[in-house]
């Protein structure tokens, strides 16, 4: 379709008056200027159109000779796709007070920057799914919120239009040390949000990812429309797979005895990791955390250990506590961590999205990066495309993960359908660090199936996975299931959304190397059939040895492992139960 066409097919749903100024490079997505100088985003893809309206203030005009063309392109450590590519057309416009707003019509979607707060109006959509923000962003996804004025609700949030034909996608990217984050703010007309920094900052660019659910979920946007790599040297930046004691022993990392058992672990089933969590500056029985660094070591384990951030969660919260606030004694310690071969460090207890947060966590991964340490940081923020300019990051917690099982008996009733929202949502943004995978009860049980717990390893995305097991149990699976955990990539080549609808089931489909994982997972407490689309895979139509797992007959625990010589064209899941298919 060329750019005339275009314009006179939007006109069909736009208001009289609004002419189309900028169009992606791929002519799906326009922006125009309506009649009441505010910003329109109308978006073509196939007989579906969507309009979303902007409130940045009132554009006086177009600053000359600003509308330019940009390709970006460049590779990821870790990620949902290792090699990323987008096309943007960018323009600026005066507003009425002096701002200057800066809008990039990207392939597959938008971002904007300049104002210090504006309002959107999504009412045109049918559906949405919103979180109640926190300053940890962990909870559940609502969908189709009951308007409540003021309410304040987290990023990401997804908006769906007609009947799954269009989705988009709002968050926020490229946020930088003299911005604050973000976040929407009911306006008590439904579909109409505020979008306001935490602070007097100016936020980063507001991003929306907007298209089909499988070109939102793939979509590389966040990381696309932030700065570039910072770091010279990444050779050493190794995404993989980590023992993590905290899911069954909340104190555990201060015991040698238990440190012992899950680097054991994983040294027999050859994961690179094994973190050590919060109280290991208490150790008990005579035994330090140099002790547990050097057991490690030996057998062949990367140690990462914990840190507590000390602006968040203080009093009460476990240590080490004050070490890395002052940037002297942060830069000793993370210069200790580096000479006893420490491979990482996760850092806990943020306090929200002001400056002073960010700005630390920025401070934080430089620093890190000087000493060659992977980071990881939980109790914070979502991502906001930091992973492309720091790519010793990780992972990102920022979600409601099983870690919950700890705490309260809701989740167990709730995961499997939060299971099935969180690809459509948190991890679209960035790596998440859910800690997947319990084949055992925590606190609290989970009545998710071990087949569906196995293919979140998969599912959910992160650059350091964390197993959340016990030893004993991941390592009395069939020999197949140990193997799988042993060969388990923590980064992607390529991911490729095959179906799913928030919420009721999902099916993945992840590349590494000349391998590709498909996952499904059932967000039902009643069986699922569902459909496996591997047209837009044709490489595991080719008779490669491929292997099915599922969850076994009956309502016990047992497992269903099968080779077989062709991708199923369909799959009976269990009430929340799950699927993995590896092509070799």
């Amino acid at each position: 379709m060329n750019l005339k066409i275009l314009i006179a097919a939007l006109s069909l749903c736009i208001a009289p008056g609004i002419s189309a100024d900028v169009v992606s490079p791929n002519r799906k997505i326009s922006l125009s200027v309506s009649e009441d100088s505010l910003l329109s985003v109308a978006v073509i893809n196939g007989k579906d159109r969507v309009l979303m309206r902007i409130d940045c203030g009132k554009i006086t005009q177009e600053v000359p000779g600003s509308i330019s063309n940009h390709t970006v392109d460049y590779y990821m450590i870790c990620g949902k796709r290792r090699h990323c590519h987008n096309e943007f057309s960018e323009v600026k416009y005066l507003l009425e007070n002096s701002d200057t707003l800066s809008v990039r019509v990207y392939d597959d979607g938008i971002a904007w920057s300049g104002c210090r707060g504006c309002e959107v109006d999504l009412s045109g959509a049918s559906h949405s799914w919103l979180q109640d923000w926190s300053d940890c962003y962990e909870g559940f996804y609502n969908k189709d919120r009951v308007v409540k004025p003021g309410s304040r609700y987290g990023y990401p949030a997804l908006f769906e239009y007609g009947d799954r034909d269009v989705f988009l996608l709002l968050s926020e990217s490229a946020v930088g040390a003299d911005n604050a984050a973000a976040s929407l703010y009911d306006s008590g007309r439904q579909g109409v949000y505020e979008i306001k920094p935490d602070g007097e900052e100016y936020p980063g660019w507001q991003t929306a990812v907007i298209g089909s659910l499988s070109d939102v979920v793939e979509s590389t946007l966040i990381n696309d429309n932030s700065p570039v790599n910072r770091l010279e040297d990444v050779g050493w930046i190794k995404p993989g797979v980590a023992s993590w004691i905290y899911w069954a022993y909340n104190h555990g990392s201060n015991d040698f005895d238990i440190i012992r058992r899950y680097v054991d672990m994983a040294c027999e089933l050859s994961l690179p990791y094994v973190l050590i969590d919060a109280e290991w500056d208490e150790m008990k029985n005579g035994y330090s955390i140099l002790d547990a660094v050097s057991y490690a070591l030996r057998k062949g384990v990367k140690p990462m250990i914990w840190y507590n951030s000390s602006v968040g969660w203080i009093n009460g919260a476990p240590g080490p506590k004050f070490r890395l606030n002052d940037p002297e004694n942060r830069e000793k310690e993370f210069a200790w961590c580096e000479e006893n071969g420490i491979a990482g460090v996760k850092i806990d207890f943020f306090s929200g999205d002001t400056n002073l947060n960010i700005k630390y966590m920025l401070d934080l991964l430089e620093c890190a990066a000087r000493h060659r340490l992977l980071v990881n940081f939980h109790g914070v923020t979502i991502p906001r495309g930091w992973q492309r300019t720091y790519p010793n990051l990780v992972s990102m917690e920022a979600v409601y993960g099983a870690e919950w099982y700890n705490n309260v008996p809701t989740f167990t009733d709730k995961a499997a359908r939060h299971n099935a929202t969180l690809p459509f949502t948190r991890n679209v943004i960035g790596s998440m660090d859910y800690t997947p995978c319990a084949f055992t009860d925590s606190q609290h049980p989970h009545i998710t199936t071990d087949a569906h717990e196995l293919a979140l390893t998969v599912l959910f995305e992160s650059g350091i996975q964390h197993l959340a097991d016990r030893p004993e149990s991941f390592l009395a699976q069939p020999d197949v299931i140990r193997g799988f955990l042993s060969e388990l990539p923590a980064a992607w080549d390529d991911t490729l959304l095959l179906g799913g609808y928030p919420g009721d089931y999902v099916v993945m489909a992840r590349k590494n190397g000349n391998e590709w994982y498909i996952c499904g997972i059932n967000g039902n407490d009643t069986p699922r059939k569902i459909t496996i689309d591997t047209d837009r895979v044709p490489e595991v139509k080719n008779g490669r040895e491929m292997t099915l797992i599922t969850d076994g007959p009956g309502m016990d625990k047992s497992w269903r492992i099968s080779e077989i010589e062709k991708v199923p064209s369909s799959i009976i899941m269990k009430p929340r139960g799950g699927f993995i298919i590896r092509v070799k």
